[in-house]
């Protein structure tokens, strides 16, 4: 089948295009900005069409021709996200039917609770997934609670949690009943979902085989990872809202998205029936238990094979503009810090280097002037520093970089970060590598700041004191990291 996926650059559309063409479908993928799955390692083999759910006009083309259609995009901690997902789910909607797609696959959250007190986040995933089933085109809804995989939000709030707190007062919602499910058992739900007859057209609870606790969880997680059991004391005082502020703070989940996180805990969330299996049967197995999708999660990020990752999609107001090639002859003003390095290294060396910054191997300067900016993102709403790096050695194209996303890389040559911090302006780092004769190399490096008015201005010249320390001592470590991994040392070090 042709088989459209939009939301090909967030956590579970990405795991599902290479699914779906070892499946042997034929896939088309629905992005905003082609260039974000550039690097990706099945690029080559799917469709790639531009379009943006907010733009009816630019629909048609990517559905024409499709026979399953993935929705997979939602607005998850975007201000505003229940209009604009019941905006989004509609177009599509009314774009499918015009085009005769024969299937619509959306994954949504559980059941919102019977007495009105579900979050927002799901009362709206499930008003989506209403949409679609009135679309006229035949729809299955999968409804999912807590989704544990390498990289998930899901995971990694719960990872975190345990690894950095041996003893923890937590709210009491830490004692409801939830359902979790592996994300292998999720995407073979997905895929399975092609080939569903088309008279059904309705929803499924989809889960895992264990019905336990966040607080089991957070043990069982502690005994896989060979950690101490943890003491939790659980307190009514914690909120929803404080809740996800305490999530926030201990995990690199922002608040913005810890909040639904949260808020999809507070009620039970365990299936209400298995219907799905008289379409999709258990494998001979039977579904991933939470201790083997935790080994098998844990596993990966241990090994650095980490696929996709919560972070890697960009929610549609993001800052999205690319670096301008000359924002002063357009009118605009450009502050820029401008660093170079003679490096005693050669240009792989280099690069290596470059390549590899960020996320646990750090920003090569000042590190407690990083975590401020970091933490003082955190406090304003921003993503904090603490994203992280899905993979410790290479990058692609669209994906985040602790409080950066990549927006260029030229292999051996440039790397290109565009900040999703909070600012009063846009902000790109760029680093270079250049060859130099005799086996050695030179780092560029350039900062650049568009201010966003007065407050722009006025942000540019507080911070433009500590760009010595900061940015020098950054140009001059990553010189120096390049030699060290050269096996090389030369009095030319410093210049």
């Amino acid at each position: 089948m042709r088989c459209l996926v939009t939301g090909a650059t967030g956590y579970i559309g990405g795991r599902l295009v290479p699914r779906l063409l070892a499946d042997g479908h034929q896939v088309r993928c629905l992005a905003r900005n082609a260039g974000r799955l550039r690097d990706v390692p099945w690029a080559a083999d799917v469709e790639i069409a531009e379009g943006d759910l907010r733009r009816p006009e630019t629909l048609p083309a990517a559905v024409a021709g499709v026979d399953v259609a993935y929705y997979l995009v939602h607005s998850l901690g975007q201000a505003g996200f229940e209009s604009a997902d019941r905006e989004a789910a509609e177009t599509f909607a009314a774009a499918a039917r015009a085009a005769g797609v024969r299937r619509i696959v959306y994954l949504g959250g559980p059941q919102p609770a019977a007495d009105g007190g579900t979050s927002a986040h799901l009362r709206s995933r499930a008003e989506v997934g209403r949409i679609l089933l009135a679309s006229g085109v035949p729809t299955a809804v999968l409804r999912a609670a807590v989704i544990i995989g390498s990289g998930s939000a899901s995971f990694e709030m719960l990872r975190y949690l345990t690894e950095r707190l041996p003893a923890m007062v937590t709210p009491r919602w830490v004692r409801n009943r939830i359902q979790p499910i592996a994300v292998r058992d999720v995407l073979r739900y997905l895929v399975a979902c092609a080939g569903l007859p088309p008279e059904v057209n309705r929803a499924f609870d989809i889960g895992g085989p264990d019905v336990l606790t966040f607080e089991d969880m957070i043990q069982r997680y502690a005994r896989v990872a060979g950690l101490p059991r943890r003491v939790i004391v659980p307190v009514r005082a914690l909120t929803p809202a404080l809740s996800s502020y305490w999530v926030g703070l201990v995990t690199p989940v922002p608040n913005a998205i810890a909040r639904p996180l949260v808020g999809s805990l507070i009620h039970e969330a365990v299936a209400h029936e298995h219907d799905i299996a008289a379409f999709v049967p258990d494998p001979p197995e039977g579904l991933t238990d939470i201790d083997r999708a935790l080994e098998l999660a844990l596993a990966r990020v241990r090994n650095a094979e980490v696929e996709t990752r919560w972070s890697t999609a960009s929610g549609p107001h993001a800052p999205a503009e690319p670096l301008p090639s000359d924002p002063r002859w357009s009118g605009g003003t450009a502050y820029t810090d401008l660093r170079e390095r003679e490096v005693d290294a050669p240009v792989q060396a280099l690069w290596r280097v470059i390549e590899g910054v960020g996320g646990e191997h750090g920003w090569y300067s000042f590190p407690l002037a990083w975590s401020v900016r970091g933490w003082l993102d955190r406090l304003i709403g921003g993503v904090g520093l603490r994203r992280g790096r899905r993979d410790p050695h290479r990058l692609q194209v669209g994906e985040a970089l602790d409080f950066w996303r990549v927006e260029e890389i030229e292999p051996g040559k440039l790397l290109r970060l565009r900040a999703e911090m909070r600012l009063p302006g846009r902000a790109w780092l760029e680093m270079r590598a250049l060859p130099r004769d005799g086996g050695r190399s030179r780092y560029q490096q350039r900062a650049v700041f568009l201010p966003r008015g007065l407050a722009g201005h006025a942000y540019w010249g507080a911070v433009a004191p500590f760009h010595a320390v900061v940015f020098g001592g950054m140009a001059r470590n990553i010189a120096r990291g390049a030699e060290r991994a050269a096996g090389l040392s030369s009095p030319s070090a410093g210049r």
